[in-house]
């Protein structure tokens, strides 16, 4: 069986050309010739597929392609997602077959086979390496990998994350932590909160509310912890937080030499005013919420549409936290690094449910736009390169019809209508998920895409983004010590 699996070797003689071709066209050896874009602003539909985001344009315009995103002018390609290592099993370490496009062409059941989890693959879109689902950037060596956020601190920007789901779940931990394990909530929201130098972070697990925004005593464990929290919410510019457990102390986050203190906010309007004006140098946003923002709220008997649910009004959007996140960070004339997640688009297709897919793919596409509005209306498109893809599909959707179909796009029926789809699986699958981007650098993706499916065309590897970026920006030597006590 042929295996098409991510050749760093193959990968570095790309760039290596990439270089010598641009010393020929000048004449000249200096770096410069290398894009290096001011900021990075990477949004990742955690779940979504092809027929994910189709199926939210049929839904909401009647016609698919109907993001920007979408267009002529962004690069676009599929992105393969499998992870080194799946699973253990009787102290056997079981090891991916990676993705071989024409068995993922034929047969139903090697898609369903082999597939990332959302650790694993946060991991690989930001430190370049494949690991083991679960990982919250280690390695197979237990090793501890370097973040693209990390490659930003070392250039003196501003880093942040977003996300719809708990801000020390799998995807936003995966892109700033570092923990053997993804279930670690309370070491790796403490580990985020004091062991990195992260200005935003934007996303829900609020204790004192559940999932329809209503207040109770809950299980803080994704805010690091009851003294944490706490000691947060008096919101009293504390360098120091003093816990049963141990001393806990926050970082220097704008490089002076001092420790910078959190700002919490918790509520929608304290979002929207964030959005524009002055803001505090570092902000943590948790809203009054526990799990997602809108995807758990209570289901309605007789509601199958997405959007007949009324939604929690005391939550900001996706939309809101990316534009509060974006200028809280872009204070920094440095530029900034920034991962936004539409984490539940994941947790509806779990559920195969497509009313709540749509709603949360909205919100995500929703949140897109507003980037590239403020790309296009506060920076350029040369400085600036925007990124949106997926960390994996979810769900095996497709359209109706024949029982496992291997590649049936979802049926328009017209805007307002659900689409003709059907789900096929409750997890996640080894499907190729898409990938677009513009902005400065994205024409370096063109050189790294060099497999070919069957199905979706030239693809490239999800470790090729942060390589990419570890290019233009560079890969700083880290040193990560002990939880700072």
């Amino acid at each position: 069986m042929k295996i098409n699996n991510f050749n760093s070797v193959t990968f570095w003689i790309v760039l290596f050309t990439l270089f010598i071709a641009s010393c020929n066209l000048s004449g000249q050896t200096d770096e410069q010739h290398v894009p290096n874009p001011k900021n990075i602003i990477v949004f990742v539909s955690d779940g979504m597929g092809f027929e994910h985001l189709r199926a939210t344009n049929f839904y909401n315009h009647g016609q698919d392609n109907a993001q920007a995103f979408q267009q002529e002018d962004w690069i676009k390609f599929a992105m393969a997602t499998y992870s080194s290592v799946t699973s253990t099993r009787g102290g056997d370490t079981i090891f991916s077959t990676g993705y071989n496009p024409r068995m993922a062409s034929l047969d139903p059941g090697y898609i369903k086979n082999d597939y990332t989890d959302s650790g694993a693959a946060a991991t690989s879109l930001s430190t370049a390496k494949k690991s083991y689902n679960g990982s919250i950037g280690i390695g197979l060596k237990g090793d501890t990998l370097t973040h693209m956020s990390q490659a930003a601190k070392a250039l003196g920007k501003a880093t942040g994350i977003v996300s719809s789901v708990p801000l020390s779940h799998a995807t936003p931990a995966g892109f700033v932590a570092h923990n053997e394990h993804r279930n670690n909530y309370a070491q790796i929201a403490q580990y985020m909160f004091f062991h990195t130098a992260t200005d935003v972070i934007m996303a829900p697990g609020n204790p004192d509310f559940d999932d329809n925004g209503q207040l109770v005593e809950g299980n803080p464990r994704y805010v690091g912890g009851q003294e944490v929290w706490d000691l947060l919410k008096a919101n009293d510019n504390r360098t120091v937080f003093g816990t049963t457990e141990a001393t806990f102390r926050v970082q220097d986050a704008t490089g002076n030499g001092q420790p910078d203190p959190w700002t919490l906010i918790q509520t929608r309007e304290e979002f929207q005013q964030m959005a524009s004006g002055r803001t505090p140098r570092r902000v943590l946003g948790v809203p009054q919420v526990h799990a997602t923002l809108q995807q758990g709220r209570d289901a309605v008997k007789g509601h199958t549409l997405p959007f007949q649910t009324p939604f929690n009004e005391n939550v900001p959007t996706l939309e809101e936290m990316t534009k509060a996140a974006i200028n809280v960070l872009n204070q920094n004339s440095n530029g900034f690094f920034v991962m936004v997640e539409g984490g539940a688009v994941d947790w509806a297709s779990h559920n195969n449910d497509s009313a709540r897919m749509i709603e949360e793919q909205t919100d995500f596409n929703n949140a897109v736009k507003a980037a590239i509005e403020w790309v296009e209306k506060h920076s350029s498109w040369e400085e600036t390169l925007i990124i949106v893809t997926s960390d994996h599909e979810c769900g095996y959707l497709t359209g109706p019809g024949k029982p496992d179909p291997i590649y049936g796009p979802v049926t328009n029926n017209g805007q307002g209508n659900l689409p003709g789809m059907q789900w096929h699986y409750g997890s996640h699958t080894n499907v190729l998920v898409p990938f677009f981007a513009k902005g400065t650098g994205a024409e370096l993706f063109n050189l790294v895409a060099r497999q070919t499916d069957p199905q979706y065309g030239p693809f490239i590897e999800n470790t090729d983004m942060a390589s990419l970026v570890f290019l233009m920006w560079g890969k700083p030597e880290i040193r990560v010590h002990k939880m700072n006590k």
